[in-house]
């Protein structure tokens, strides 16, 4: 469902993605760890037609993002690390807008709206102003959104970033059924090491633009010689996954820190 050879992006003189490699089997679940500015988001966005390669190769679905980005676009789901809801409308809105948006149908959209916002915990809540929700509430409304069209593939960029535990529990457990009776096909990013560990068939850990590591989670940790996925993770990048937990803000601050070297 996803392949990607020799991947590249740059920004001038800076690489931010290298020559990345890695595969996506239909109904499998793969997580891109990596430290803030190595090129997770940024891989995320060429794989999903929101930037263009420099060079390398992408097929989403049998389709090329730079050639089919229509084809593309309909086969995925997406929640993206910054907000991406219009807060000027309800819950309510916001769903029937992409549903609209995707051609789904208005008494089957209907029904899966309710269903999506119930299993979300925003079902009540559905009249109200997205401006007047949370940070968290939002997060639960971007992933009923993003699965309303039932994609085929599902692009989670930090997807549980200020949720607490239970709600991160039920998303993934929603998640990993979807992907085991449906096929769904899902790539993600976390700053939670005991997600990637639970629920990832396949990880690839990226470091300065670069695969430093793949395979299943328990074959990294082999590999790396250590007993949990955060020490192999430190062993392999240098850095701790406390370091990971920053905004999309310190991201952009690392970039131009990147740049004017």
């Amino acid at each position: 469902m996803i392949e990607v050879r020799e991947l590249v992006k740059e920004y001038g003189p800076f690489r931010a993605v290298d020559r990345i490699s890695f595969s996506v089997p239909r109904g499998r679940i793969f997580g891109l760890l990596g430290p803030n500015g190595a090129g997770k988001t940024t891989t995320i966005k060429m794989l999903t037609t929101a930037l263009k390669p420099s060079s390398g190769h992408i097929s989403i679905d049998g389709h090329d993002p730079r050639r089919e980005p229509d084809e593309v676009r309909r086969s995925f789901g997406i929640v993206f690390q910054d907000p991406s809801l219009d807060e000027d409308l309800t819950a309510l809105e916001n769903m029937e807008f992409h549903g609209v948006l995707y051609g789904v149908r208005s008494p089957e959209r209907r029904e899966r709206i309710e269903k999506l916002l119930r299993f979300v915990g925003l079902w009540e809540r559905r009249k109200a102003y997205v401006k007047q929700y949370s940070g968290g509430m939002k997060r639960r409304l971007e992933i009923a959104r993003a699965l309303l069209h039932e994609p085929k593939i599902l692009f989670l960029d930090e997807p549980t970033l200020g949720l607490d535990p239970q709600t991160r529990n039920h998303i993934w457990s929603y998640v990993g059924s979807q992907s085991r009776e449906k096929g769904l096909t899902v790539l993600f990013t976390t700053h939670y090491m005991d997600e990637a560990d639970k629920i990832a068939d396949d990880l690839a850990v990226i470091d300065h633009g670069r695969v430093v590591a793949e395979g299943a989670p328990g074959i990294i940790k082999e590999r790396a010689g250590k007993s949990s996925l955060e020490e192999a993770f430190i062993s392999l990048t240098g850095h701790s996954i406390r370091d990971e937990e920053g905004t999309s803000v310190d991201q952009m601050r690392l970039g131009r820190r990147l740049w004017r070297r």
